[in-house]
């Protein structure tokens, strides 16, 4: 979606113990869905293009490590031609070089590059994964959106998109989708 004011969107899967990522950064969990067609229409229709992918450098690497892949092509090949197509950005002051298809390489602040990014004309900018640039980002007031996935599913352990905010923040529902799956899409915009 083309846009004068890029918003900043994050769309995050978790589980139903509030974590997106367990030990080690596992996320196997969110690949045990029972087949729904509603649901792989949906996650399909997600697909779309119609974002610019931001990433921190750990989903960065994983997404790259994976997406390029023979693996990737055989478990989703219209998944795999999209992630290697978008325009991507990941932040990372460690990072020598992107070099993963579409992907531009930040190093500055990430709160000022970020607000210059929702100041350029195009399209919105969406964070997948990336809990660190999340915890930064929301405690500033840059997410305008965030949609979560809520896997039926507890795993004990793990990460969340908020584990180190300094006070409460207040989101307001925007829509809510359930699956035949168990799975439930909830959107929330800034209270």
């Amino acid at each position: 979606m083309e846009t004068n004011n890029r918003r900043l969107i994050v769309f995050n899967q978790v589980t139903l113990d509030g974590y997106f990522t367990g030990e080690n950064d596992d996320i196997s969990w969110a690949h045990h869905s029972p087949g729904d067609v509603e649901w792989n229409t949906f996650v399909s229709g997600n697909m779309t293009g119609e974002g610019v992918l931001v990433f921190g450098r750990k989903t960065y690497e994983m997404m790259a490590g994976f997406w390029p892949s023979p693996m990737a092509k055989e478990y989703d090949p219209i998944m795999a031609k999209q992630m290697n197509e978008f325009e991507k950005v990941v932040f990372s002051r460690t990072l020598s070089n992107a070099t993963w298809n579409n992907t531009r390489l930040i190093k500055g602040d990430l709160v000022e590059e970020i607000k210059k990014l929702k100041k350029e004309e195009g399209r919105d900018l969406v964070i997948l994964g990336s809990g660190s640039i999340v915890n930064q980002l929301v405690q500033v007031g840059l997410i305008d959106e965030i949609q979560i996935v809520l896997f039926p599913v507890a795993i004990g352990k793990g990460r969340t998109m908020f584990n180190d905010i300094s006070k409460p923040l207040n989101f307001k529902t925007k829509s809510c989708r359930s699956f035949k799956n168990g799975n439930i899409f909830i959107c929330y915009e800034n209270a």
